[in-house]
């Protein structure tokens, strides 16, 4: 997926001057403690966050248990998918699972600058693909590979995470118990 995350930075590099200015307006750097929310349940998804630093997740309760659906580090956009596009309330909630730096977009002020800059139509478009092609992954790994697997697999991507990322966090997401990851780890 770098590949793809390389060619979305290479398209914004060739954005003509009007265009990037534009986008560069509409978005603003903030900075979040670990444990801030940046999206609560129940609130409709005004903004995208670009992760320029740290670590994030998405999650939603069932049943008063956390499930961890995403995990996002440097570079990822963290946003509500469908929330943002629908500008409808969120299941998820998105937060700080580290000191995080984003760069935030607002949803209004990007459809605003899609409408008047034609490129940033095509910068939308990639990103969407790109999502959908994280999200194929994601289901990809979790029908074709084993718990052990895609334990590796994030290792891979981000090899401080069991420093970072509590393993409570980690085996939600993998979709496996905090028993069953404790097993996997000591296998590993």
């Amino acid at each position: 997926m770098t590949s793809y995350i390389d060619k979305i930075n290479t398209y914004i590099k060739t954005l003509d001057h009007d265009t990037l200015t534009a986008l560069q307006s509409i978005s603003s750097d903030k900075k979040y403690k670990k444990g801030d929310l940046l999206l609560k349940q129940h609130e409709i998804c005004g903004k995208s966050y670009l992760l320029m630093s740290g670590i994030a997740r998405k999650y939603y309760l069932t049943d008063g248990k956390e499930i961890t659906t995403e995990l996002y580090f440097e570079n990822d956009l963290a946003v509500s998918f469908d929330s943002y596009t629908l500008q409808q309330p969120s299941r998820e909630f998105i937060e700080a699972l580290t000191d995080v730096t984003v760069s935030i977009t607002h949803y209004q002020a990007f459809q605003e600058a899609k409408a008047k800059y034609p490129k940033l139509l095509a910068l939308d478009l990639m990103l969407a693909e790109y999502y959908g092609m994280w999200v194929e992954n994601r289901l990809f790994q979790f029908h074709t590979m084993t718990a052990t697997e895609r334990y590796l697999e994030i290792l891979h991507k981000s090899p401080h995470i069991v420093q970072t990322v509590p393993l409570t966090i980690i085996a939600s997401y993998l979709g496996i118990s905090l028993e069953t990851l404790s097993r996997i780890r000591a296998k590993v």
